[in-house]
């Protein structure tokens, strides 16, 4: 609930509906803050309540960063392949759209294909990733309580705080984006939704992916996840792969960047490095295991 009401009040924040707590949010001052916020909430009790019926929902942008670094490594492999990309746990489906995102890699190497647009620049540490561009037919997602980016926007900027300016940049022209290349997210089990997904014919590659996601899944629904992969995964070709790319928690620092590739036969396995949960730093080690 505290996380709800902070979510409620930076939305006031944002729609310029109380300037004193606008204020507050820049200075150093508690006693100021407290008062501000009090006010806020005898002032806006009804936008306040409605707020905290919805859980919190948020998409952090950039972890598309760890996605497009991945695509370049599975499209290196399989350099003339068209993939239909498919996120679990997509919340608004921001980094559905990763495929018109830019990033900045270190040596001032820009890698910008993309004029307005958004601009990520992750401290990268390790290997320098192999540039090589992922041919993509469909984006689609699931989630189960996902948001429309063209409608929900004020939602997934209020749980980025008023301090974290990169973090606001980024998901503001995400959101430009998103009007530009509209997204489609299912409301559904995971689980459920990607065993449909895979049991429909494809002529071509399949890229299924999910960051920061698999922790919330309840165990029927991961393993139901996995279930499907296998069963996806014995059913492949070169024509028609089959790719699944986790940025996911294993107890280590940060998340584990892992990819798995079924082409017919027996499926093969990278880990691709770690990442920090948000993106701050990737360390990209490529390595089949």
């Amino acid at each position: 609930m505290p996380l709800r009401l902070c979510g409620a009040l930076h939305a006031l924040v944002l729609t310029g509906q109380t300037q004193g707590l606008a204020g507050a949010y820049k200075r150093s001052d508690a006693s100021v803050l407290r008062k501000e916020i009090s006010k806020a909430i005898q002032r806006h009790e009804q936008h306040i309540l409605e707020w905290i019926e919805h859980a919190p929902q948020t998409n952090e942008v950039a972890r598309s960063a760890v996605l497009i670094a991945g695509s370049w490594f599975l499209a290196a492999l399989l350099p003339d392949c068209r993939f239909d990309l498919l996120e679990l746990g997509a919340s608004a489906g921001i980094n559905l759209n990763f495929p018109f995102y830019n990033i900045e890699i270190k040596n001032n190497n820009f890698l910008y294909e993309y004029s307005d647009t958004v601009c990520l620049s992750p401290e990268w540490r390790g290997k320098q990733p192999l540039r090589a561009k992922l041919l993509i037919g469909s984006a689609r997602g699931v989630d189960l309580h996902p948001l429309d980016p063209t409608r929900d926007g004020l939602r997934l900027l209020a749980y980025i705080w008023a301090d974290q300016h990169e973090r606001l940049q980024r998901m503001r022209a995400a959101l430009a984006v998103a009007k530009r290349h509209p997204v489609r997210v299912d409301r559904d089990d995971a689980g459920h939704w990607l065993s449909r997904q895979l049991a429909e014919p494809c002529p071509h590659g399949r890229l299924v992916y999910h960051t920061v996601a698999a922790q919330y899944f309840p165990t029927s629904t991961r393993d139901q996840v996995e279930a499907a992969l296998d069963i996806a995964g014995a059913d492949t070709s070169t024509d028609r792969p089959l790719a699944h790319l986790s940025m996911e928690s294993d107890g280590g620092e940060g998340a584990a960047l892992t990819l798995r590739l079924w082409t017919g036969g027996e499926m093969h396995r990278w880990s691709l490095g770690r990442a920090d949960f948000h993106a701050r730093w990737i360390d990209w080690q490529p390595e089949e295991i």
